[in-house]
């Protein structure tokens, strides 16, 4: 796991109070503890973290958005973000 990835990693299991060595990449988040609202929590620090915006409208999804489906889908959409910002 690189250090994106880890760190992304630390985030979500500390807004679900869990260890980090817990999770594993194909969890969802009501698998690791998190509710929406942490889920919420968790893209503010992530946010925060890198620099980054992530899109969201629960109303109309579409490729863009950022998928919260997943621990991999999370790490892969900061990921994305990281790159387009350079």
């Amino acid at each position: 796991m690189d250090d994106l990835a880890r760190r992304v990693t630390e985030i979500l299991a500390q807004q679900a109070l869990v260890d980090p060595s817990s999770l594993r990449l194909e969890d969802d988040p009501a698998a690791i503890g998190l509710d929406s609202l942490g889920m919420v929590e968790a893209i503010f620090v992530i946010e925060e973290e890198f620099g980054i915006s992530v899109p969201f409208n629960a109303n109309t999804p579409d490729q863009t958005d950022f998928d919260i489906s997943s621990v991999a889908s999370v790490v892969a959409g900061v990921r994305r973000l990281v790159s387009a910002k350079g």
